[in-house]
Parts: structure tokens; sequence; C-alpha cells
């Protein structure tokens, strides 16, 4: 975050808005400026992304969807705005430590000791690491003790907008997002990596939520798409994983997508179509 938080002190916070006697490097100012960095660019990334899929990829049909629910997107949108205020506050601690040089995030290939390769094995490194991180929490926000407090909050989307992709709980949102931040604090990274990867985990989400249940055949039992997702939220117990289908199916909790079987949200509304046209 040093190169964003860089930018923003060239082009709007040191012209603009912080007096010249406090110093760029100063703890008290990257905190804010951090926090505002992250509230802004969260927030746009959502909707801004979020819209694009709404309006272009999303299935407006689903919204026919018995499950639907009435004012559901914007119910979706103000508990996702809601959710991101308050878990800018934990992010901030994180990236003002990888700030201060607490990470292994680096600036230039030539500083990684495998060069190219090592970038390229650190974004499988941090997929493979993210999604099994998050498959575990995840499950863990369903235990029976913990899911009515937090995880519950999600789970009244039965049918997800892509706008639902970041309504959390503020806390279970944290949580989920923990392993992104923590991995550069184990394993090295490359700091340009390292933001596309956070600007991909966050349309990823958003993917997952957007009604789009098409996935290359050879990828079906590889990728954790839409349609795996939306079993997941249908059913509860299936699909906890990110990315991919591995630790569903290590956990012993993979379900084949019901929409690939014709069985799925679109099916149900054809059905309900066609019994209308019926008895008309």
């Amino acid at each position: 975050m040093d190169h964003v938080l860089n930018i923003a002190d060239g082009y709007i916070f040191t012209p603009y808005v912080y007096p010249t006697s406090w110093s760029e490097d100063g703890a008290l100012r990257q905190i804010l400026s951090l926090w505002v960095v992250t509230n802004l660019g969260a927030v746009l990334l959502y909707l801004g992304c979020g819209a694009l899929n709404f309006y272009y990829v999303f299935d407006h049909r689903l919204m026919m969807h018995p499950l639907f629910l009435k004012n559901q997107v914007k119910q979706e949108i103000e508990l996702s705005v809601i959710s991101i205020f308050w878990m800018s506050f934990p992010t901030v601690v994180l990236f003002f430590w990888e700030v201060q040089g607490n990470s292994k995030l680096y600036d230039n290939i030539s500083e990684s000791s495998l060069g190219w390769p090592g970038v390229f094995l650190s974004i499988a490194g941090f997929l493979f690491f993210t999604d099994m991180c998050i498959y575990w929490i995840h499950r863990f926000m369903h235990h029976k003790s913990i899911y009515k407090h937090l995880h519950k909050q999600h789970h009244i989307f039965k049918i997800p907008t892509p706008f639902a992709s970041h309504a959390f709980h503020w806390l279970d949102g944290f949580l989920q997002s923990l392993p992104y931040h923590v991995y550069p604090f184990i394993f090295p990274l490359h700091k340009a990596v390292y933001l596309s990867l956070f600007v991909f985990v966050n349309i990823w989400t958003i993917s997952i939520h957007d009604g789009d249940y098409r996935i290359p055949g050879p990828l079906i039992c590889l990728i954790n798409g839409a349609a795996h997702h939306v079993d997941h939220h249908l059913f509860f117990n299936y699909n906890y994983g990110q990315y991919f289908t591995l630790w569903d199916r290590i956990g012993g909790s993979y379900r084949h997508p019901s929409a690939l079987l014709g069985k799925g949200p679109h099916d149900h509304i054809r059905r309900l179509m066609a019994e209308a046209a019926h008895t008309q």
C-alpha cells in the first residue's frame, strides 16, 4: 500500500489536505490517509465492478425467484457499505504494518531470489494459501454457535446479486479477508502483484455472486464459480471454497452445481413461468 499512499500524497493529501507541518512519514498521518484510501478504494471498487456486473452480466430474471427478497439490492448495498466502513479499521492496522516495512513485499523483480519464475510461483502460492484459509474460516463461520451472530447476515440473500458479494457482518468479512493480508507477512510477494491480486479477489468475489452459472466444461470440477456458490447460499453446508473446489472435496463439502443439473434457480423460474402460462 505504500505505492498507493505515495500517489495519494503526491496528488491529493500533501497539496490540498494536510498542513505542511505534517510529515508524510508521520504515523498518524499515514494511518488517517490509509483509512481514507481504504474506504474510498473499497467502496468505489465494490460499487463500480458490482454495477457493471449487475447491469451487464447478472441475469435479472433471477429477481423473479420466490426467494429473492423485496428491496434486496438496496439491502445488499447498505449492508456492504456499512461492513466496508467497519472492516477498514482493523484492515488499516495491517496496511500500516505493511507500510512500515514489516512485510515481505518487495519492489523489484531483482529482489526475488527466483526472478520472474518466483513471481508466478508467488501468485500460485497466494491463490492456494488464501483459498485454503478462507475455506476453513468460512466453514468455521457456519458453526451453529457462531453462524447466527455473524455469517447469517450474508445468507439472508438466497439468490444473491453481485452486490451481495460484500454484504457481511463486518467481523465476518474481515476474518475472511485476513488470509489476503497475512500472506505477504509470511511469503515474499511483489508489491504490484499484491495490489493486482487484491483487486482480483474483490472482482472474483463479485463474480461468484453474479448468477452467471456458465463454466467451461473441463473446469467445472476445479473452479468454484457462481454455479457452485449459489448452491452454498441455497443449501448452506456445501461449496465453502473461494476459487477452487479442492478443499471442499478434501473436507467432504463439495456439491456438484444444481444449476448444471437442470435444478438451479433459472430452472425453477422457468418452471414457474411455464405453470403460469399453462393456467392462463
